[in-house]
């Protein structure tokens, strides 16, 4: 068996299956966000949740879905702590930190650096600090390597990632103005080595300017070569070897 099926459901929240039928979620904002097409109840039960940042848009549903499902989660420490205060069982918690790797079913989990920030907004307007932002690394057993960027700047250790994981598809924020805009990411997906780019984080509101065309024009600036940009509908599913 090999293969990951992967839907977008919007900005940055994406659902993955792998072929032994592991359910993962990435960065789960359904409820409010304007380009998701289904709601949470309408989410299949959840194995494996991960979550990049603290940041309302990203983490809004994760412990409610958590809690459902019994979902092992795995984030960053101090926002995994912030999670369980939320109800999420610290049995089912896999506290982390940038550099480390676990293994769940076929799944293999590495943390990664991003350049942005981590917070959680409470109503009363406290910010509550979630430790530092990062991107996620999945090693499919007999299927492809994905590296999803979460939200982040374009950054030079990026080489790194390429020379430890040899990623197959990226998974890159292009909007802008919260995040690196199209140049960013051609110049990511560059230092990455990767030919297939999933754009993410883009659309949802005006100020996410950036474009799937955008990002194909600007890897044409910087002459990166034979990369497939795949330009995915929210709701949409699609299978990677």
């Amino acid at each position: 068996m090999s293969g990951i099926k992967i839907t977008w459901l919007g900005h940055g929240t994406f659902q993955m299956t792998t072929a032994q039928g592991t359910n993962i979620l990435i960065d789960p904002w359904l409820t409010g966000n304007p380009k998701c097409p289904i709601q949470v109840e309408q989410v299949e039960k959840v194995d494996l949740l991960l979550v990049t940042h603290g940041h309302g848009d990203h983490v809004a549903d994760a412990a409610t879905i958590a809690k459902r499902d019994g979902s092992t989660v795995i984030a960053i420490s101090e926002l995994l702590t912030w999670l369980e205060q939320q109800g999420v069982d610290e049995n089912n918690a896999r506290h982390m930190n940038i550099g480390g790797s676990t293994t769940f079913k076929d799944v293999t989990v590495s943390l990664t650096r991003a350049h942005h920030t981590s917070a959680v907004v409470t109503d009363d307007g406290q910010i509550i600090y979630t430790g530092e932002p990062v991107g996620f690394v999945l090693r499919i057993q007999d299927g492809p390597t994905l590296y999803f960027a979460g939200d982040t700047d374009v950054f030079g250790d990026m080489t790194l990632i390429r020379a430890l994981y040899h990623p197959d598809l990226a998974l890159l924020p292009i909007g802008d103005n919260f995040t690196m805009g199209t140049k960013g990411a051609a110049l990511a997906t560059e230092f990455l080595g990767v030919k297939k780019v999933i754009p993410m984080h883009y659309g949802t509101f005006p100020l996410l300017t950036g474009t799937p065309q955008g990002l194909r024009d600007d890897l044409k600036e910087f002459e990166v070569n034979g990369v497939d940009v795949i330009e995915m509908t929210p709701g949409e599913t699609l299978t990677f070897e």
